[in-house]
This record gives C-alpha cells, structure tokens and sequence, in this order.
C-alpha cells in the first residue's frame, strides 16, 4: 500500500464573516470561507479560488470571534470531501478545509476592529498551541 499525506496550508481573505453553530455534544464548529489568489503572474480575478473553512472547539471560537470579513489569515489543515443529502434529497458533495491552526496575519492596525491585540500574529492551534514545526528555519524560496 502506497503512503498517503493530507494537509493543506492557505493564506488568504476572508470573504464574510465566519458563522458559529453549537452541534448537540455542545462543540462549537465555525464555517467561513478565504478567497485564496493562484501564484500565476498572469492571475485574473476569476482565477481566485474561494475555500471553505470548518474549525472545531475552541478554535472555533477563536475564529468566529477575531476574524472579520477581510482579515487576512493562514490557516492549515486537511482536506475533506463529504457528501450529504439536500433538502430536496438530491446527493451533493463539499469539499472543505478541516482546520487545526489559524494564524491572523497583517498588522494590528488592520485587525483594530477585529479583535484583541493580543491575538495579533499569534499562531493558535486547536489545542491552543503554536505553530512550531520548522517554520523558522530558512524556507529555500
């Protein structure tokens, strides 16, 4: 059997504010979505890719209270395609991005309606911790 690996990482925007639902165990789960630019030097508007974005528990909550339509954000995670019956019955897939680290980026000054200060530029994690897997290292390009 071949290895498998699932993690996305995305910078991006986000497009609307982020929406919070509590499911019956009581866990909050936050769904948004980020408008994410391809890395083409030719790029027009339409080739901007929209994402949606799930966050669990506690960083849910972290999400739907600092980020803001337009907050500029890194999130990582993997990727999950679910399928679902509409209300018409009809079968139908989403394709979403499953978080467990959110990072606001830009400067406080950017984020002055969006939140604490004290969040600005902190990586938060679904279990509350940082982003610490290498990234301070040199990145090659």
């Amino acid at each position: 059997m071949a290895a498998s690996f699932n993690k996305v990482i995305l910078v991006g925007n986000v497009v609307r504010d982020p929406e919070i639902r509590y499911v019956g165990s009581g866990a909050g789960v936050t769904k948004f979505s980020i408008a994410v630019n391809p890395n083409k030097r030719d790029a027009k508007p339409e080739d901007t890719l929209f994402v949606d974005i799930v966050a669990w528990d506690k960083l849910a909550e972290t999400c739907n209270t600092y980020l803001k339509k337009g907050s500029n954000v890194l999130v990582e995670g993997r990727l999950v395609i679910r399928s679902y019956d509409d209300k018409d019955g009809n079968k139908r897939k989403a394709t979403e991005v499953v978080i467990n680290t959110m990072q606001m980026l830009g400067s406080p000054r950017d984020r002055q309606d969006g939140g604490s200060e004290a969040y600005a530029g902190a990586a938060v994690g679904g279990g509350g911790g940082r982003m610490d897997d290498g990234l301070d290292e040199e990145i090659p390009f």
